[in-house]
Parts: C-alpha cells; structure tokens; sequence
C-alpha cells in the first residue's frame, strides 16, 4: 500500500489519515446526513451520490486548508513548536465541544441544493476541527518526507495523506447515508440521531495528548 522506501513506523501518519476520514464520514453533522437528505428529497439513491461529491471537496478544502498552515509555519517554527501549538489548539477545542456538547444541530434547514454543499461542508469541517484533528498526523508525514525515509517530496506526501482521507470520508458517507435510505427511507425523519459531538470532543482531547512533543506517537 505504501512505497517500499517507507520504514514501517513511518506508515502510522497515513493510516492515522485513513482513519480519521472514516471517522469524519460517521458524523452526521459533517456529510451522510446532508446526503442522506437529498436522497430523501429527490426520492433517489442516485442524488446521495452526486451530492456526496461537493460535501468531500469542501472536506478536502478544509484539511488543505490546515495542511497549507502548518508548511508556512514550518519555515517559521520548529516542528516540536508546531506540534505544541497543534496539541494546545486540539485541547482546547475538544474541551469547548464537551462544553458545548448540548447544542445539536438539526436537520432542519440543511441546505440541499448541490451549490451549497460544499460550501457547507467546508463551514462544518471547520467548525468541528476536522483539520486539527489530523493537524499531528500531518505533522507526521512532512518530518517523513523530510528525513529522507521515503520516496515522496513534501506536497506529494501531504497530498496522497488528503486524499486517502477525503477517499475514508467520502466512502464512510455514500455508504451509511445508502444504507440509511434502503433501510429507513422516510421515517428516518422521526428518529433522533445520535449527538457526536461529546465524542467528537473526547476524540479532539485524546489526540491532543498524544500530539504533546513528549508523546510524540504521531510523529
């Protein structure tokens, strides 16, 4: 799966990815839902598709967005000093989402036309640190690709390490919001839906301790 240049450790950052695509794609505040809703609207399965699309491009647009961030600051900083600064805005936003756990977002109101889906899901990306919470794993693949362990120039390990998680993310959301509408169809409606934020915020804490220099298990 990966260049045979790599040293087995050195794969952690890109699985890291992978895995935090898949979980992305579980929130339904971040992409199936959206999906889903069309579907339901456009009484088709084939419209969870085409709007999957714009919610993975405004996805990807949010984890570049981190990723252009954190190589500016490379010039600048040292990557233990980047790797304090991600681990401090990681606690910090997981705590504000334990905080703030309560506050739901509803269905209601969920743009569907296609223009707005990207637009929406990079808004929502941002809001729930989707980019911070790969922040470390990112960290991770530039001193790699930096150290001369592998075979990949800076952009393009940061690239293959977005796309793997836009393909996670985009994979884990046709697939739940298909199978949400095959298995519920239009009483989904009626149904409450499981808050992600609390977990999302222990999800944001936990890295976040594993991000601290001391720990270094990303890196």
């Amino acid at each position: 799966m990966f260049p045979s240049g790599f040293l087995p450790d050195s794969a952690v950052p890109w699985l890291v990815m992978i895995g935090a695509g898949a979980y992305h794609g579980l929130n339904p505040g971040m992409g199936w839902l959206f999906a889903l809703s069309v579907g339901l609207q456009q009484r088709s399965a084939k419209a969870i598709w085409t709007s999957a699309l714009p919610l993975a491009m405004g996805h990807t647009l949010a984890v570049a967005v981190v990723a252009l961030l954190l190589v500016g600051g490379i010039r600048f900083l040292s990557t233990g000093t980047l790797q304090l600064l991600t681990a401090i805005a990681l606690l910090g936003f997981g705590g504000y989402k334990i905080i703030t756990y309560y506050r739901r977002p509803e269905a209601d109101g969920c743009p569907m036309r296609r223009s707005n889906l990207m637009w929406w899901s990079f808004v929502m990306a941002m809001a729930h640190g989707a980019g911070l919470l790969v922040a470390p794993a990112l960290l991770g693949i530039s001193a790699i690709c930096g150290s001369g362990h592998g075979q990949l120039t800076l952009g393009a390990g940061l690239s293959l390490g977005i796309a793997l998680h836009t393909l996670a993310m985009l994979g884990v959301t046709v697939g739940l919001a298909w199978l949400v509408y095959t298995r519920f169809g239009s009483a989904l409606g009626r149904r409450r839906w499981l808050n992600f934020d609390l977990i999302w915020g222990i999800a944001l804490l936990g890295v976040g301790i594993l991000a601290l220099p001391d720990g270094g298990l990303l890196l």
